[in-house]
């Protein structure tokens, strides 16, 4: 491992593994180490780490691995976030970058985008002929044919197969217990964006030379347009963390267990509350990869109104950096906690997905609003951090203290605003979105520099924002 890009870190309850170069390792919080701590107070615990973009979180820090053997393990959702299964998914167009080079046409197809995506922050969802129960117990496999737009196409189909899981098991019982309004809520939120960090961005691709074996090998080639989105489970998933998360606390008082952190919760895997929880997490995940479907569908319509019926938008992959289950490494059968990490697996990997075995699945790995992003694959040497990478650039700097210290013309400037290449977003002021600027945000190519520097994954293509859609608060 290079010593340059990782770090033993010894603390008081066990040792936390850092992933990061010198100047990210020299800038991070003391309140990092200590959440780690607090963390490592979990019993069983059998490995933990931090990747590049790791920053303070409730209970559990952003960018966090912790590791369980699952005959014994633990189950905490503070090490698994609120935002139950958010994560990224990335869709290739038939466009070259070009295509789009007049800001008039990204204004337009950003305005067409709107027509179809809801990004206000209550708005209802387009898909009120999707059964919410088919959803969570099905994931994918529970849509109707409809949104299934390939799926009369097989040789060209990539809705089911080019996602990190289309559809979780789980014990359909834990289901019941939620109140209707939480299924009539989140009903409603099938297919939207949220606020946040969440977007949806038209970006173009550079594939990285000495990676364009596999770039060409999944579809990628210069100067494509390509479609990210980075959403989660909603209010679905949110109910489950607030739901389980006041049980499991009452649980733990009742039972004596705790950390120094009264927010960090977890339970043995084979308590019936961490069962269910477990259950519901599993149905939050099911949600969160049909949200991130649908808002693609959406976008996909919208470009063939701008581009005609021959515009094609396929599905290059779909993962989580939000969770928890089971996986087996080398033989051992381990249950692994990503909050804020994405699982980045090599060639041959028996996990990959069958199309992407032979070359490793895409890491989706997004910048800051008017940075570049990262399309990665795993390294053998990611086999010593549990196969996780960084989730994209992580935040210096909390909302308020950005917009009390960021100007409204340094944003605009990041944005390249009034010139050919600006980045057009769909809020009427950038004043906004001010706290979602790059300078909240570590430099996403440090970030890229320590994933790579130590082996744990290579860029296969930097891509670059064209336009982004953002929801409204």
């Amino acid at each position: 491992m290079n010593e340059n890009y990782y770090r033993q870190v010894q603390l008081p309850s066990g040792v936390v593994h850092v992933y990061a170069g010198d100047t990210l390792f020299k800038g991070l919080d003391y309140k990092i180490f200590e959440m780690a701590n607090n963390n490592l107070q979990i019993p069983h615990q059998v490995y933990m780490s931090y990747t590049p973009d790791v920053h303070v979180g409730v209970g559990t820090c952003i960018g966090t691995t912790a590791v369980w053997n699952a005959a014994d393990g633990y189950v905490s959702p503070s090490i698994v976030g609120s935002d139950i299964g958010c994560g990224m998914r990335v869709h290739l167009t038939n466009l070259h970058k070009d295509d789009l080079k007049e800001v008039k046409l990204r204004r337009k197809l950003v305005k067409a985008i709107e027509k179809y995506l809801p990004v206000e922050d209550h708005a209802r969802g387009h898909f009120s002929d999707i059964r919410l129960e088919h959803v969570v117990k099905k994931g994918l496999h529970g849509l109707p044919k409809k949104y299934i737009p390939d799926g009369y196409t097989p040789r060209k189909a990539t809705s089911l197969t080019h996602v990190e899981s289309s559809k979780l098991a789980l014990d359909e019982a834990a289901l019941d217990l939620f109140p209707e309004k939480v299924w009539h809520r989140s009903h409603r939120q099938l297919g939207t964006l949220g606020n946040g960090n969440h977007f949806a961005e038209v970006q173009f691709i550079e594939i990285a030379e000495d990676q364009r074996e596999i770039a060409e090998a999944w579809g990628l080639f210069d100067g494509q347009v390509a479609v990210m989105i980075h959403s989660g489970s909603r209010a679905w998933g949110g109910s489950v963390s607030q739901y389980c998360g006041s049980l499991l606390a009452k649980m733990m008082r009742a039972e004596g267990l705790g950390a120094a952190d009264p927010h960090l919760l977890f339970a043995p895997l084979d308590h019936p509350l961490a069962r269910m929880y477990v259950n519901l997490m599993y149905s939050a995940l099911n949600y969160a990869v049909v949200n991130r479907h649908l808002i693609a569908y959406a976008i996909r319509e919208a470009g063939k109104d701008v581009f005609g019926s021959k515009f094609e938008m396929t599905t290059l992959y779909d993962l989580m950096h939000n969770y928890a289950w089971e996986e087996e490494h080398e033989g051992q059968a381990y249950f692994i906690h990503r909050k804020g990490a994405t699982r980045a697996l090599p060639a041959g990997h028996p996990a990959n997905p069958e199309p992407y075995l032979a070359t490793g699945h895409p890491a989706l790995i997004p910048g800051s609003m008017g940075t570049a992003s990262y399309i990665m694959v795993g390294s053998p040497g990611g086999r010593a951090n549990f196969h996780s990478i960084c989730h994209g650039a992580g935040r210096i700097r909390s909302r308020s203290a950005t917009k009390r210290l960021i100007t409204l013309n340094e944003f605009a400037s990041a944005m390249k605003v009034g010139t050919d290449e600006e980045i057009v977003v769909n809020q009427k002021t950038l004043e906004s979105i001010l706290d979602e600027s790059p300078q909240a945000y570590k430099d996403v190519d440090q970030i890229i520099e320590s994933v790579v520097g130590a082996g744990l994954a290579r860029v296969v293509a930097k891509c670059k924002p064209m336009a982004a859609v953002k929801g409204a608060k």
